[in-house]
């Protein structure tokens, strides 16, 4: 019974999710009230709140689902795998699936939504929020690791906030080139997965002129 019960709060949950960002994407984020996705969802004000602690939660939880993710990699590596083999690996997985996290997906919702995220100052703070999450989860994970060079508390923040940005930075260059310059995710993909490979190389042997 309690699965039922999980399985029909999660059903409410995407309900008042997907309501929100039609909204907001129709009409801006600024322009919608609470009170509006409210309605549209068929749910009081309390029920809305007892599922997002905030307006900025309707739309940015989706990056909850991947804050552990870079953590969930190192973790589950082959003993044989290095660490940044294994997030490189996960990367590159992640352009050839056109997971949305990576940018390369040229999905108009896809499309719009990113631009709703990073064009409203508020939500783009509640997902570097999100980020610093998952950077101190990675750095967690790295701690474990037992290939990790000494020191190996200073060590695994630092990998952790560069492999962290190092992603961060992929994904936006990847989604600027479909939004902004029209290209396709299809097209760009080779590109793409060069581009990680290099991003990937720098962090393992830093930057040589």
């Amino acid at each position: 019974m309690s699965g039922l019960r999980e399985r029909k709060k999660e059903r409410t949950r995407q309900a008042i999710s997907e309501a929100a960002i039609a909204l907001f994407l129709e009409h801006g984020f600024d322009q919608v009230s609470v009170a509006d996705v409210a309605a549209a969802a068929e749910v009081s004000k309390p029920t809305l709140f007892s599922y997002f602690a905030s307006k900025e939660d309707l739309v940015v939880h989706r990056f909850a689902d991947h804050q552990d993710q870079a953590a969930d990699v190192v973790r589950g590596r082959a003993d044989d795998e290095s660490v940044l083999d294994a997030l490189r690996r996960d990367f590159l997985d992640g352009l050839a699936r056109r997971d949305p996290v990576t940018g390369l997906n040229d999905h108009p919702q896809v499309l719009a939504f990113t631009a709703l995220v990073y064009g409203t100052p508020s939500l783009a703070a509640r997902v570097s929020a999100y980020v610093s999450r998952a950077e101190q989860s990675l750095a967690e994970a790295l701690r474990e690791a037992p290939d990790l060079a000494p020191p190996r508390e200073l060590t695994a923040q630092l990998l952790a906030a560069q492999v962290t940005a190092t992603q961060r930075v992929l994904a936006l260059y990847n989604w600027r080139r479909i939004h902004d310059d029209g290209r396709t995710a299809d097209d760009l993909h080779t590109e793409a997965a060069a581009d990680a490979e290099r991003a990937f190389e720098l962090l393992a042997r830093g930057y040589t002129t």
